[in-house]
């Protein structure tokens, strides 16, 4: 998102971040690159009188879940505002597999209740971003959307030079393995315990000496409890800047079981010339035809000794960053997509009455849909007035 808002505000558009989330001491500084910030109220008539003022030639919602909060205002209030919805990445997928490996289940169940509440997300907007190949061609496979509705755009990096190749700490300045992930987000708390039970102790035999570092935010007690120094396995909490973290380690350990999107962790490590070893669910649709920079296994005791493999060799390893760099400059490359991305939204704009024509199934979940939430909202409108 903030990729985005730094791409807006590139491109000269006036940018109004609107937020219901209380802001912490974490939170990105968005008025340092010039963007507006404002306060709004969930189910509050406030936001109408917000939307009015305003009057966005441009809206776009973080995931499907604010989309349904605040889309029925924007539509009744801007009927003209161009709807965009980043999806980030695909709940309805992520769910569906997750759902998988707790049930010990080969098939996948694509048509869950997150699904229905996602694809009629992505029907009523006018284009929504998507961050994944797969989840391109399974949203027209699987879900038969009409692809003028999405639109690939995956992470939006700066390329590798050589000034940046020689920031990066060699392979003998670096020790341990490291894993990062926000823990408020199951699959990362799911690896976490797949490392611990499963990876490590094989690593922990073929390399004593090497450390497991673990980071990530919101790490409860169910987290620090897997600290054990004697088993050098380190729960070392929130890291305050990631690639800066990741600079001192040797590799991304990330055995992920279930996901959907790009994992933006292994964007980090490309960025911060660190190898990584991960699953083929974690790899999904970044490396393209490209090697990774790394180790791709499933088979988790295969992965843990390939790993220790890649941390034990300095040319193996050493090779593993330079194909991070090519998948960052070929695959991520911020100018390869910007440009092209602005123009398709002026295009829509122009043609947007048009576009909308081509989206009738958009208009019927825009009719039936919207009135449900919207009434649904104006109820906990008047049930939170005081009495």
């Amino acid at each position: 998102m903030v990729q985005l808002v730094k791409l807006f505000k590139e491109f000269d558009f006036q940018v109004v971040f609107a937020s219901a989330a209380s802001k912490s001491d974490y939170s990105y500084d968005l008025k340092a690159i010039g963007i507006d910030e404002e306060h709004i109220q969930l189910n509050d008539s406030s936001f109408n009188i917000f939307l009015q003022a305003l009057n966005p030639a441009i809206v776009m919602f973080d995931r499907y879940m604010v989309e349904e909060q605040y889309g029925w205002r924007v539509s009744e209030n801007c009927p003209d505002a161009l709807k965009i919805l980043d999806t980030e990445d695909l709940h309805c997928l992520r769910h569906a597999r997750q759902q998988s490996v707790k049930n010990h289940q080969d098939a996948t169940d694509y048509f869950n209740d997150t699904a229905k509440r996602e694809i009629a997300s992505i029907l009523r907007c006018d284009l929504s971003l998507i961050i994944s190949e797969v989840e391109m061609e399974l949203l027209q496979s699987q879900y038969q959307v009409n692809p003028g509705l999405l639109y690939y755009l995956p992470f939006l990096e700066d390329t590798i030079d050589n000034k940046v190749i020689a920031s990066w700490k060699p392979y003998d300045e670096r020790e341990g393995f490291m894993f990062i992930g926000n823990f408020l987000h199951e699959p990362n708390w799911h690896t976490v315990q797949v490392i611990k039970t499963q990876v490590w102790p094989i690593i922990r035999k073929m390399v004593p000496q090497a450390t497991m570092n673990v980071y990530g935010a919101y790490a409860g007690q169910k987290v620090l409890q897997l600290h054990n120094e004697k088993e050098k396995f380190f729960v070392r909490g929130r890291a305050v800047d990631a690639r800066e973290t990741m600079s001192r380690h040797k590799v991304l350990l990330a055995p992920i079981q279930f996901g959907a999107g790009v994992k933006g962790k292994f964007i980090d490590a490309m960025q911060s010339g660190t190898a990584t070893a991960t699953t083929s669910v974690g790899a999904e649709s970044m490396k393209g035809n490209l090697p990774w920079n790394g180790i791709i296994e499933d088979d988790l005791e295969s992965l843990a000794k390939k790993a220790a493999a890649l941390y034990l060799t300095k040319t193996q390893w050493e090779n593993a960053t330079k194909a991070g760099i090519s998948i960052i400059n070929e695959r991520y490359a911020k100018n390869a997509f910007d440009a092209n991305f602005i123009s398709k939204i002026q295009q829509l704009q122009k043609q947007l009455a048009a576009h909308r024509k081509q989206n009738f199934l958009g208009q019927i979940l825009q009719h039936h849909t919207m009135n449900s939430l919207k009434y649904m909202s104006l109820w906990i409108q008047e049930k939170n007035k005081p009495i």
